[in-house]
């Protein structure tokens, strides 16, 4: 069976949206996709969304009554989890067709939860004793490791946060559209170091939503995944087995890879899961697109720029278009868009795009290949 996504759309807007509640960008969301699939919400007997309000709240506010929920919550990534574990309970069975919902006032705060860590938690006795909290810090201890042992330079970390700006001054809905240079990064302000405000990502309010079915039940060319794969390695950064790649990367792209039958010459457009400008560094060369250490210089080269042999993060991604908080949904829009030639900085003749989506500090990941068109 054909497994498709058949409905994709964002919040009407996205950026700075206090008038919203969480419900409200995650219902907003799936009625947008219900459109664009052109189906209702009695065609759905599946949900999946992260967080709260979970799969039942926004079932019920939706007036729906599923057959199958999925609540998986494992960060960023937990949206293409829901896309793949959605299709295996379509190919089961267990359901026909899957609403995934993603709604988050991550800069408003509206509806949204309290963040908070116990100190009988993992993070709470071995990191947070030595200042470790919240993504900053936590991304610190990778970036300067790999800077240290790949010789990655501070420019060339620079340069992925101004390869992304190009995409996203094509890109109307982008938070920040203005050109930088590296010099621009620069003088940002210091974060916490290596890493500048340009090199984090932004914190913002909106949402996006699925809908996943098989081929049959589509109203409308069809976007097909072709293959997937998860992983999870660590639940705190300290403990990674190496802190220059991401063994949760690797083995959700080898998955993937392999399920979709593709090679790295297959793939036209790429979207990797950027919290901060050191993780698509990680993301190309864990996922085999270049060798150890060369992808500083391969971004810096302007190969995943507007012209480049291998667009990447073409919305401008979580550093220049949006960051609710969980970032994936909007990573998969994005590869949908590329694929139906709908995007705002449309890449020319794109047939097969490459979603890998990372959670919390590279504690999950998780790869889509997707297609608009079966091999």
């Amino acid at each position: 069976m054909n497994v498709v996504i058949a409905g994709a759309a964002e919040t009407d807007e996205v950026g700075r949206l206090p008038q919203h509640s969480t419900l409200q960008l995650h219902l907003e969301a799936a009625r947008n996709a219900l459109a664009d699939a052109g189906l209702t919400k009695d065609d759905v007997d599946g949900i999946a969304t992260v967080g709260t309000p979970g799969p039942i709240q926004v079932a019920h506010a939706l007036g729906m009554t599923p057959a199958w929920l999925d609540g998986t919550g494992v960060g960023g990534s937990s949206f293409l989890f829901h896309v793949r574990h959605a299709a295996a309970a379509i190919r089961a069975g267990l359901c026909h067709t899957v609403l995934i919902t993603h709604g988050e006032s991550g800069r408003s705060r509206v509806g949204a939860g309290r963040w908070g860590m116990g100190a009988d938690s993992l993070l709470g006795q071995f990191e947070l004793p030595y200042g470790v909290v919240g993504p900053p810090t936590s991304f610190t201890i990778t970036a300067l490791r790999y800077m240290k042992e790949t010789g990655l330079t501070h420019e060339q970390l620079a340069e992925v946060a101004v390869a992304q700006r190009r995409w996203a001054s094509r890109n109307p809905r982008a938070m920040f559209r203005d050109l930088i240079t590296v010099e621009d990064v620069f003088a940002s302000r210091l974060v916490a170091y290596p890493f500048h405000l340009l090199e984090c990502c932004l914190v913002t309010d909106g949402g996006g939503a699925l809908i996943v079915t098989s081929e049959e039940r589509a109203r409308r060319s069809p976007v097909y995944l072709l293959g997937s794969g998860e992983s999870a390695e660590s639940p705190i950064i300290s403990q990674m087995e190496d802190f220059t790649t991401s063994k949760a990367f690797r083995l959700s792209g080898e998955a993937a890879f392999a399920e979709a039958k593709i090679t790295h010459d297959d793939v036209d457009h790429l979207m990797i899961y950027d919290a901060f400008a050191h993780v698509p560094i990680y993301g190309l060369e864990d996922l085999g697109f270049v060798g150890r250490g060369e992808a500083g210089a391969f971004i810096a080269e302007g190969h995943t720029s507007p012209g480049g042999r291998l667009p990447l993060n073409t919305n401008g991604g979580g550093l220049s278009y949006t960051h609710t908080g969980m970032y994936g949904m909007f990573a998969i829009q994005e590869s949908v868009r590329q694929l139906r030639g709908e995007a705002a900085a449309q890449v020319p003749g794109v047939e097969l795009s490459v979603v890998l989506g990372n959670g919390g500090m590279f504690a999950s990941a998780a790869t889509l290949v997707l297609a608009n068109r079966l091999p």
